[in-house]
């Protein structure tokens, strides 16, 4: 078999990351991977005075960056999600009492999941840094819901202080990817991978 017919294997794709939704979604996809998490993070929930945006992408950045020197050969893979209400960014609430005054601000609002991914082919390729959004509405919540979610703890880890993928019937997507709500937009990765796959052979 000649060059110009020669096969290039993909290297493996490296999951930058310790959250198991993004396992699961990448599981689901048919994903063949490894996880190799980040030896830092900076994640900020209500602090930061970047935009929502800049804050995702900025940290995916970041975490694939710092998976990139730990690796000497793969496809990296960073990504970071928060939910944002009129320009308030809401990471991953610390405790019940945060938990619940991130429900508060959502309750009723239409609201926006946002994820910034990050793949970098390394050592030879350059990062590719994407946004995704999904707009969202929640219903008003009662007191009583509210309290019975937040003693739930299933909010833990969970950016806005809610999870989508466990079947609420009171957060509803207006528009874009469900899979981003849950932590990693899989249409986005695909398109990145796909973009990455039809390089000509030996570009970086």
């Amino acid at each position: 078999m000649n060059e110009s017919t020669a096969i290039v294997q993909r290297p493996p794709l490296i999951l930058a990351s310790r959250s198991p939704r993004r396992r699961e979604l990448l599981r689901n996809a048919g994903y063949d991977f490894q996880v190799v998490p980040p030896s830092s993070a900076d994640e900020c929930g209500t602090c930061s005075r970047e935009s929502p945006a800049e804050l995702v992408v900025r940290l995916a950045f970041q975490k694939a960056a710092d998976v990139a020197r730990q690796v000497q050969r793969g496809i990296v893979l960073g990504c970071d999600t928060v939910a944002e209400v009129d320009g308030q960014v809401l990471g991953k609430p610390e405790n019940e009492a945060l938990a619940r005054r991130m429900l508060q601000m959502l309750s009723g609002r239409e609201h926006r999941v946002l994820s910034g991914v990050c793949l970098w082919d390394v050592p030879e390729g350059e990062p590719d840094v994407r946004l995704a959004v999904t707009r969202l509405q929640m219903d008003v919540l009662s007191q009583e819901r509210l309290e019975r979610y937040v003693s739930s703890y299933e909010w833990e880890g969970k950016a806005g202080g809610f999870g989508y993928q466990d079947g609420l019937d009171w957060v509803h997507i207006v528009e874009g990817s469900e899979s981003n709500v849950v932590g990693l937009p899989m249409e986005l990765l695909r398109e990145m991978i796909e973009r990455l796959d039809s390089r000509p052979a030996g570009s970086g």
